[in-house]
């Protein structure tokens, strides 16, 4: 089904239930289906439905965020627009995935103004929040219709939303996300992080609504529970709106969740209401991830997925978290991902696509529900990617024993020097733990001997300093000396993507530039 079911499942609970609120604004259920019906009318009236797509260019919104169950009403699949990009790559997703309509705050006026011209698919633009001399605001654009209940016909394969994916190796490709694979994540959502049928999830919304933190928000509204918004997340807003709002469960990146582990005064807060504070998107810190058990206490989860099969391929409970007499897990329990997700099949793959034993490196690769439907207008990289019916996400990892699944590295990070393979996210783990390093990339850099020579560059905490002789000595002690960077680098800030990943190709080229070789 449509994702706009949710929230209907959740209205029939309650239709007078608090659904949404962002600060003093807030709509109950039957506020957020009628608006998303009004929107859902529109496209109608528009000739828009079943095979069109439209976008949404904002920060978190309450209204933002409605109208993605308004494209959902009309059978209009969702592109996500993420606002920190440069014009030039919006309009690159706007053009390219198709975009028939665009609806933007007036803050982003000025880059809609200039991309006009080099969008000539689009049929409408409208202003989420303001009258404009050449857009329409969202009000004033649905004027003409009503919230006439809207059926469109569904079927499980048809795109829910199209999900550029992070750039950082080039252009953004589009990953075709059906309304099967958002089914397969809510189901297994709600299996992985229960609540008694009388219990009412609150779900804070601080990340990105344009990427995971919109479809984590998701399953909350099929409990009837409600959605509270942050324009951002900013550390301090997110402990106050935890102890304000009764905060039962929300999702960040594991650097968002360093931040917040550094407001002062964080142990003393009041978060007894927290269930699930899932983190995921990126590796975390085992040292910060036992700080994090200790301040906010049994409820940290991690999930692993990537955008062509969304965050729940495998799961690392709260429970899991620890040790079976209750004392938190060991390192090499924390440093995994968890065991695979019941809907999903999780094999690990040599280069012949035969699956190594337990203990042995290859490619992570799934199998299941969740899985997209392939890269939009790419079928060649689609044929690539999907290979006899197994996603091949370019992770390299292991299972344990135990049968937790283990991530090395994404595949094109691996360092190869003197013809071993070094794993940049084994360094990277032992540099987190040094107090002084509040982030740090380990990258390969030209060596006339060796091909490639390991390279860490360090990101420090504010006011903390350390040598890069007291680093190479850590590394040497934890590591032994073939995975020991051979040089450190301090710069101010690791260069990260708009979704807040580590730019480790930027970082990469940087010292690569002039050579003749790449590896």
């Amino acid at each position: 089904m449509s994702f706009v079911r949710y929230l209907d499942h959740g209205a029939r609970r309650n239709p007078d239930a608090l659904c949404l609120q962002m600060g003093e604004l807030k709509m109950r259920y039957r506020d957020v289906q009628s608006l998303s019906h009004r929107i859902g009318n529109k496209f109608r009236s528009l000739g828009l439905g079943r095979g069109d797509h439209a976008s949404v260019l904002s920060v978190n919104d309450i209204h933002a965020f409605v109208c993605l169950f308004g494209f959902s009403r009309a059978g209009v699949t969702w592109v996500p627009a993420n606002p920190k990009l440069s014009p030039d790559d919006i309009q690159y997703q706007l053009d390219f995935f198709e975009c028939k309509v665009v609806i933007y705050q007036r803050s982003f006026a000025a880059v809609i103004d200039e991309l006009r011209p080099s969008l000539p698919g689009v049929k409408a633009f409208v202003c989420l929040d303001a009258e404009l001399p050449n857009a329409p605001s969202l009000e004033q654009w649905l004027a003409d219709v009503d919230d006439t209940p809207l059926e469109v016909p569904i079927e499980a394969e048809d795109l829910a939303m199209i999900m550029p994916t992070g750039g950082t190796t080039g252009r953004s490709k589009g990953v075709s996300l059906s309304n099967r694979s958002l089914d397969t994540f809510a189901s297994t959502y709600m299996y992985c992080f229960p609540y008694l049928p009388t219990e009412l999830p609150v779900t804070l919304a601080a990340a990105p609504l344009t990427h995971a933190a919109g479809i984590f928000s998701l399953p909350t509204l099929i409990r009837g529970g409600h959605v509270v918004i942050l324009a951002k997340a900013d550390p301090v807003e997110m402990l106050d709106s935890i102890e304000r709002e009764a905060i039962t469960e929300f999702f960040l990146p594991p650097t968002v969740i360093y931040r917040m582990l550094d407001v002062p005064g964080v142990e003393t807060r009041k978060l007894e209401t927290l269930r699930y504070f899932v983190y995921a998107a990126a590796p975390m810190s085992v040292e910060k991830l036992k700080q994090a058990l200790r301040v906010f206490g049994p409820v940290m989860a991690q999930v692993f997925g990537q955008a062509e099969a969304p965050a729940l391929c495998t799961y690392l409970s709260p429970k899991d978290h620890f040790e079976p007499d209750g004392s938190i897990g060991s390192d090499e329990r924390l440093a995994s991902c968890g065991y695979p997700t019941p809907l999903m099949q999780v094999r690990i793959l040599d280069d012949d696509n035969r699956e190594v034993a337990d203990g042995e490196r290859g490619e992570i690769c799934v199998k299941g529900g969740l899985m997209m439907s392939g890269y939009y207008k790419k079928p060649d990289i689609t044929a690539n990617t999907i290979i006899d019916g197994w996603l091949h996400t370019g992770d390299i990892g292991f299972k344990d024993p135990a049968g937790r699944v283990h991530i090395c590295d994404r595949k094109k990070d691996m360092i190869i020097s003197g013809g071993f393979n070094i794993y940049p996210q084994e360094i990277e783990q032992v540099l987190w733990a040094h107090p002084a390093v509040q982030e740090c990339a380990v990258v390969g850099v030209p060596d006339a001997d060796w091909g490639e020579s390991v390279k860490a560059v360090v990101e420090l905490n504010r006011g903390m300093s350390v040598t890069e002789a007291e680093l190479l000595a850590l590394c040497k002690k934890e590591l032994g000396s073939l995975r020991t960077p051979k040089s450190v680098d301090f710069i101010d800030a690791i260069p990260r993507s708009p979704n807040g990943k580590v730019l480790k190709r930027e970082l990469r080229d940087s010292y690569w530039a002039g050579q003749s070789r790449k590896i």
